[in-house]
């Protein structure tokens, strides 16, 4: 039999994360991945709610939902996000979705027809280009800077390309390159976009993870003109595997969205809506997070001062101040896929920075590490591995 693909689906390639797990050798230490550590999951309190729902709500909770999400998640979700970020208005509404992937799924979809313009910060999380690509999307990347997008090319795009339906950011402890976009150019992006009438996707699954330094307010809280839609997650705070995340937006691009849901998966899983709704309500959530944090300062230092000691000098590489990951820069005429090969051949795993390039046909010097995943004697043992490998190669 011969298979005809869809023209939207038969160039798309498949993440190259997803691919690199899982083909994973469990003799190679992986600093690849983008796994929240097993450790901060609350196991225990999840247990007791579980034990609860089952017990009292089971007939509610593997019944089917409304689209939208659990009301009382809702509720809980839009008055944390407002009380403490200053996100959401009277405009604003809620939606709970399945993983904060699916809204870039949702906003493509609403937004975008095949071949409209959809800018994108770049490099950006693979994640998110595939599903903007695989609508057909013409995909303009915006180059970034040490604080952020590049400003100016930014305005060029806006004011070159046609059609631009929206811009997607992750301006909290960016994927791949662990930076913070600065406050000012957060508000350059805004007024831009304002300017020019172009919606933001504002990406932001790390933005509760900083250990170092003050919080910058979020594109969404400056958000008068109703040209937002953020999305964050909990996968990085409670599971990954419960695949929950939440979307606002201008309520009348939630209820196209909600349509647009309803056509992939009627509605996200109910049990865990419940259970996350019952942490919320009955646990230290903040406490929590407090916990994540200090552990992912932990975790960064160990991998951080290993890179400090034995990277060489001219590898270049990003501090982050929260979130999961960081950027690392080869210095001129090296070749990073080769590396990548070498470092796996010296049993490390690591991104070729060419996975998030909006351009996949573009060179890349760089690779991205993980240190949220590995155990902590993993994470010094693969860093420093890591270290000579880049030591051998560079010197050859």
């Amino acid at each position: 039999m011969q298979y005809h693909f869809s023209r939207r689906i038969e160039n798309l390639h498949p993440s190259a994360i997803r691919e690199i797990l899982k083909n994973s050798d469990p003799n190679v230490i992986s600093l690849a991945a983008g796994n929240p550590a097993v450790e901060s999951f609350p196991v225990s309190e999840m247990k007791e709610i579980a034990d609860r729902i089952f017990d009292t709500e089971a007939g509610f909770a593997f019944q089917y939902g409304i689209t939208e999400g659990y009301p009382r998640l809702r509720q809980l979700v839009m008055q944390r996000q407002k009380e403490k970020f200053g996100i959401g208005t009277e405009k604003d509404g809620v939606m709970i979705i399945s993983g904060g992937t699916q809204a870039m799924d949702l906003t493509t979809k609403v937004l975008a027809n095949e071949g409209d313009t959809i800018l994108s910060e770049d490099p950006a999380f693979v994640g998110a280009l595939n599903t903007f690509r695989s609508y057909a999307a013409h995909l303009v990347g915006i180059p970034m800077e040490e604080d952020g997008m590049d400003i100016a090319a930014l305005e060029k795009a806006l004011e070159e390309e046609k059609n631009v339906r929206f811009l997607y950011t992750i301006p909290s402890f960016h994927n791949p390159l662990g930076i913070c976009t600065s406050l000012e150019k957060r508000k350059q992006i805004y007024d831009l976009c304002a300017r020019h009438g172009v919606m933001i996707l504002e990406d932001n699954p790390y933005g509760e993870l900083r250990f170092n330094g003050e919080d910058i307010p979020t594109l969404k809280s400056m958000d008068t003109e109703g040209i937002v839609i953020y999305t964050s997650s909990f996968s990085k705070v409670m599971s990954a595997g419960i695949r929950l995340g939440f979307v606002i937006a201008p309520q009348p691009v939630l209820d196209k969205m909600a349509v647009g849901k309803q056509a992939v998966d009627t509605h996200s899983n109910l049990f865990f809506q419940i259970l996350i709704a019952d942490y919320m309500e009955k646990y230290d959530y903040d406490g929590h997070i407090e916990m994540i944090r200090g552990l992912y300062r932990h975790k960064s230092g160990l991998m951080l001062d290993e890179i400090r000691k034995g990277f060489p000098p001219q590898v270049k590489y990003t501090t982050p101040q929260g979130g999961l990951f960081l950027w690392c820069t080869l210095p001129e005429g090296a070749d990073m896929l080769q590396f990548v090969q070498f470092a796996k051949g010296k049993g490390v795993a690591i991104v070729p920075g060419s996975a998030f390039n909006v351009d996949e046909s573009a060179v890349s010097r760089c690779f991205r590490l993980n240190y949220s995943t590995p155990t902590d004697e993993k994470l010094v043992q693969g860093t420093r591995i890591l270290g000579e490998a880049l030591r051998e190669f560079l010197a050859k």
